[in-house]
C-alpha cells in the first residue's frame, strides 16, 4: 500500500518537475534571445557607422577628386598662359633683333667713315665691333659678349658705343642673364637717348625685366618707352603688349 501510495506520488509530482524545469529552460532562453537581440542591435549600430563612415569617405574622396580635377585645369590654364606670354615675348625680342641688325647693317658703312680714330687705326676699331657682331648673329653669345665688353673698354670714345652696349645686352639677355642684360640696355637709354637703338633699348629692358619676374618694372619701362617715342615701331609693339596684358 505505501510503494502504491509512493508511486502515485512520484507520478502526479514528475509533471511539475518537468513543468518547473521547462520554465527555467525558457527563461534561459529568453535571456539568450535578449542578449543576442542586444548583441545584434550592437552590431547594427557599429555597421550603421561603418557604412556612413564608408559613405562620408566616399564622398569626401569624389569632393578631393573634383579639387584636383579643377586644380589641373586651373595648371593647365596657368601653364598655357606662361607659354603664350614666353612665346609674345620671344616674337618681340625677334621682331627687335631683326629690324636693328637691318639697322646695324645700314648704320655700318658711314660709321666707319665718321667713327674718330682709335689707337691710331679707325679700321681696326671697325673690324673689332664686325666681328663681336658676327657672333651674335652667328648665336655664339659668350664670344659675343665677351667681345663687345672688350670693344667697349677698347673704345670708349666710338660712334658705335650704343650699338656694341646694345648687343652686349642682347647677348646677356640670350645667356638668361637678365640682371646683365638689365643694366646695358638701360645704359644705353639713359646715355644716348638720341640714338636709333635707344627706343629698341627700352623694349629690350622691358622685355628683360619681365623675364625676370618683375612684371610691373617691366609695364613701367614699357610706358616710358611710348611716352617718350610715341612714333617708333618699338612703341607700337610696348602698346600691343601692355594691350595683351589688361585683356
Amino acid at each position: 500500500m505505501k510503494r502504491s501510495v509512493l508511486v502515485l506520488l512520484t507520478a502526479l509530482a514528475l509533471p511539475a518537475q518537468l513543468a518547473l524545469a521547462g520554465m527555467f529552460d525558457d527563461k534561459e532562453a529568453r535571456a539568450n534571445i535578449e542578449k543576442t537581440r542586444a548583441d545584434v542591435d550592437i552590431l547594427s549600430g557599429r555597421v550603421e557607422l561603418a557604412t556612413k563612415n564608408q559613405m562620408d569617405f566616399a564622398n569626401q574622396s569624389e569632393a578631393m577628386k573634383a579639387d584636383l580635377a579643377r586644380l589641373h585645369g586651373q595648371l593647365e590654364v596657368l601653364l598655357n598662359d606662361m607659354e603664350m606670354t614666353q612665346k609674345r615675348q620671344r616674337d618681340f625680342y625677334v621682331d627687335v633683333d631683326s629690324r636693328l641688325r637691318k639697322l646695324e647693317a645700314a648704320a655700318a658703312p658711314e660709321s666707319r667713315q665718321t667713327a674718330p680714330a682709335q689707337k691710331n687705326d679707325s679700321g681696326q676699331e671697325t673690324r673689332d665691333y664686325e666681328v663681336a657682331l658676327e657672333a651674335f648673329k652667328s648665336n655664339r653669345y659668350v664670344e659675343a659678349n665677351t667681345a663687345m665688353l672688350a670693344f667697349i673698354r677698347n673704345y670708349p670714345n666710338s660712334s658705335l658705343l650704343p650699338n656694341a652696349y646694345y648687343w652686349a645686352g642682347s647677348s646677356h639677355y640670350q645667356l638668361h642673364e637678365f640682371n646683365k642684360a638689365i643694366d646695358l640696355f638701360a645704359k644705353v637709354a639713359a646715355t644716348w637717348p638720341n640714338d636709333p637703338k635707344a627706343p629698341d633699348a627700352l623694349l629690350a629692358q622691358s622685355n628683360a625685366l619681365n623675364e625676370s619676374g618683375d612684371g610691373k618694372e617691366a609695364r613701367k619701362i614699357m610706358q616710358k618707352l611710348i611716352d617718350q617715342y610715341p612714333a617708333s615701331s618699338a612703341a607700337q609693339t610696348a602698346k600691343q603688349w601692355l594691350g595683351g596684358k589688361k585683356k
